[in-house]
């Protein structure tokens, strides 16, 4: 159980510590040793810089946490082609995080892309299919 608190711990003063500032290699790497994390972040930071998360659930498990949130920002820089549109974002996430050691070692997200695309302009909103 006190390895459970100390998980949920960790992703909480991670969140707190990279959200709304820019985030930087050597502030990363004191959380995560998981590369393809460090550079999703840093990429990420790139076209929405200083960007926010919010975390709405957080669920632990052996040394599994969790966390459905969501991420906010204005698109300031150049995202895969798409020039800055300063449009805001505000999108859901989900992300898995493996935890050994008191830091981060592996990730598993999955986020909400064409909402991201519509909030940017670069899609027509989807609209909703009668059930």
């Amino acid at each position: 159980m006190e390895n459970l608190k100390k998980n949920r711990a960790l992703i909480l003063e991670y969140f707190n510590a990279i959200s709304g500032i820019t985030k930087t290699r050597e502030l990363l790497e004191k959380y995560t040793s998981d590369e393809k994390l460090i550079e999703h972040i840093l990429f990420f930071d790139g076209a929405f810089p200083e960007y926010e998360l919010f975390i709405e659930e957080m669920i632990s498990e052996g040394n599994k946490v969790i966390v459905r949130g969501r991420a906010t920002g204005t698109h300031k820089a150049e995202l895969n082609g798409i020039p800055p549109t300063h449009r805001n974002m505000d999108f859901p996430f989900a992300i898995r995080y493996t935890i050994a050691n008191n830091i981060i070692t592996d990730h598993w997200l999955i986020a909400d892309q064409m909402l991201l695309m519509e909030q940017l302009g670069v899609i027509e909103p989807q609209s909703e299919q009668p059930a």
